[in-house]
């Protein structure tokens, strides 16, 4: 398919940011969307990059009622040279497939994917923030448009990608964040949708969120359904436990995301020669860890914050303090070393930068 392009008039663009220091996430948007239709029978139709505006929708559209939505999340770079990197975008073409097939909605070819990020990117290159720590984030999402009431998977769906300039994701940057272990509420179960990026997942997370905000915590720290002991996610994120010389990591078992930067960290560890394990983790074993003295380090790594130190575990009443409540030298190393290569200022063993201009 021929992506079709209707470019907003230079007069009628509008004003970038000037402080990239006070950018944010998730606030301001770049001056292009790119939209495209599905229908049972047809398929995908009208691949149109188009001035960003409001989507038309009917009432009875399914996702507003069932919830049939998922979405990625991607970045783009510029590097010290003006060059413009994505990361590993194959990676989240599949990954949104896999979501689709999971929640019984249309499949996209993975190169077309790509091609449309690459374009939307392309025609708004200028919204690309200069500095080091500041992307471009792109947010490819899709729903469920057919017109109709009644429980039955949409034959009718609308993908699209918005973009826009971000600065980090956590108010505290780079610095250590507080976690709040949840004891009454969980994420997700085995044989849920966990593992996909549905909008469903998020929202159910919301009021245990608030409850860990509001006792002064950044995010909740996920455990499992039925036992209720098992580490699995921290807030929007993966998590990782360096105790001894070992990192921890929970196993991708149908509850959890496989993140994308989870699976780099993962690799990045082992051609370190780190011993890298992927199993349950009891919460207990982590508090225990703590007070033992061998748990060195705890990062959670997503596509938004790339690497999160934690410096403070709250559970059952005590708030436990991690390395002092600093950053480690390995989250650091990790974060560091991702982002040097997702700006072009370090070679890339895996292949994982691709540079589109």
């Amino acid at each position: 398919m021929e992506i079709m392009v209707n470019p907003v008039p230079e007069e009628k663009r509008k004003a970038k940011p000037v402080d990239e220091a006070a950018l944010g996430f998730g606030k301001i948007f770049s001056d292009h969307m790119f939209t495209m239709r599905y229908h049972q029978g047809k398929g995908w139709y009208d691949p149109l990059l188009g001035p960003f505006g409001p989507l038309p929708l009917e009432p009875t559209a399914q996702c507003l009622h069932y919830g049939q939505e998922i979405f990625e999340g991607m970045k783009a770079y510029r590097g010290d040279d003006g060059s413009i990197y994505l990361f590993r975008p194959y990676e989240n073409a599949k990954r949104m497939n896999v979501s689709a097939r999971r929640m019984c909605m249309a499949e996209i070819d993975e190169s077309f994917f790509v091609e449309a990020v690459k374009e939307l990117v392309l025609i708004d290159r200028g919204w690309i923030p200069k500095s080091k720590g500041a992307s471009m984030y792109i947010r490819p999402a899709m729903i469920a448009t057919e017109a109709a009431l009644g429980v039955h998977p949409s034959a009718e769906f609308l993908f699209f990608i918005i973009a826009g300039p971000v600065g980090a994701y956590y108010p505290e940057g780079f610095n250590p964040t507080k976690i709040y272990v949840s004891e009454e509420y969980v994420r997700s179960a085995p044989g849920g949708t966990g593992a996909c990026k549905a909008g469903g997942n998020y929202a159910a997370s919301l009021y245990a969120m608030r409850l860990a905000n509001e006792m002064g915590y950044t995010q909740v720290l996920w455990l499992d359904a039925v036992e209720r002991r098992f580490v699995e996610e921290v807030g929007t994120s993966n998590i990782f436990f360096l105790i001894g010389d070992e990192l921890v990591t929970p196993p991708l078992a149908g509850t959890i995301l496989p993140g994308v930067m989870r699976n780099s960290i993962l690799k990045l560890a082992v051609s370190w020669n780190m011993k890298i394990v992927e199993r349950r983790i009891d919460i207990n074993e982590v508090t225990r860890a703590i007070r033992d003295g061998i748990l060195k380090e705890v990062f959670a790594s997503g596509t938004a914050a790339v690497v999160s130190p934690v410096g403070h575990i709250y559970y059952k009443g005590t708030e436990y303090v991690i390395n002092g409540g600093k950053t480690g030298p390995l989250a650091e190393k990790l974060y560091n070393e991702i982002l040097s290569i997702q700006y072009g200022q370090a070679i890339d063993p895996f292949g994982w930068r691709m540079k589109i201009a």
